[in-house]
């Protein structure tokens, strides 16, 4: 973070900057020097790493039962053989205590995680995320937010964590109905950040799982009727597209932050 500069700027004249990632899925490293150079980070979710496509090595799956398993894994899900895939899960965690072996797994993810966050940082939750256990390790210097709106520098953001519900069943899935609510009360905002975006076939298809991730269609008619000058959001790590328009408003990808280490920078 800038030295001497607080998240709403403290002296006219002043320019403010603010990084953004999402998708950190266990890339800790990168997301300790995420915020330098900025006056705030602000992280879209998905923390946890819990089986990384392009490197089937990495993750609690893996972890916990081998490479070879993980491969069976992904192949079943990415050619959209769910029930298959959750067979063959279900097999595997036969005999173990599945909840406590994964808690235990992403406490000492967060552990790492929330210690590396800058201050200030500005969080939602993504759908692999367990919002229960974020206030254990969320510090001083982390202000958590879902379905609410902050200033920083000047500007008004908004923010709607978590992912709708899936064939996954990922941990923080909601109904179209709830997830609405929360966009809803966000209202009018100059930046509206999101865990997953908003349903543009350009922006939900993910071109290396070859398979369309749910966005909400509730998030595109704020966007359309309340025009934010920036739609922030990751979820879909190598989408079709990365920034588009819709109205007026710059709509922005920032889910690559796990392969790349580089946050999206918003200057103003």
């Amino acid at each position: 973070m800038r030295a001497g500069r607080n998240s709403r700027g403290a002296s006219a004249g002043q320019r403010t900057r603010v990084h953004v990632v999402s998708d950190v899925h266990g890339n800790t490293e990168a997301l300790a020097r995420a915020g330098d150079g900025a006056d705030a980070l602000i992280c879209l979710g998905d923390l946890v790493l819990f089986l990384d496509y392009a490197d089937h090595s990495r993750g609690i799956f893996p972890d916990l039962f081998g490479v070879e398993n993980a491969d069976r894994i992904v192949a079943l899900r990415t050619e959209r053989r769910f029930e298959e895939a959750r067979d063959f899960g279900r097999e595997l965690w036969a005999g173990m205590d599945r909840n406590a072996a994964i808690v235990g797994a992403v406490r000492k993810q967060y552990a790492e995680m929330f210690a590396a966050l800058p201050t200030p940082t500005y969080a939602t939750y993504g759908n692999v995320d367990i919002p229960g256990l974020w206030p254990e390790y969320a510090g001083p210097g982390t202000t958590v937010l879902d379905g609410d709106r902050v200033e920083i520098g000047g500007r008004v953001f908004g923010f709607v964590g978590g992912g709708l519900r899936t064939p996954m069943r990922t941990p923080y899935e909601i109904s179209d109905e709830e997830y609405a609510a929360k966009i809803e009360a966000v209202g009018e905002v100059d930046v509206l950040c999101t865990h997953i975006p908003p349903e543009v076939p350009e922006l939900t298809y993910d071109t290396v799982a070859r398979r369309f991730e749910r966005g909400s269609r509730a998030l595109l008619a704020a966007i359309r009727s309340t025009r934010p000058r920036y739609a922030v959001f990751g979820h879909v790590h190598q989408p079709l597209v990365r920034r588009m328009r819709i109205g007026d408003t710059e709509c922005v990808n920032v889910g690559h932050f796990a392969s790349t280490g580089r946050p999206w920078a918003l200057e103003w």
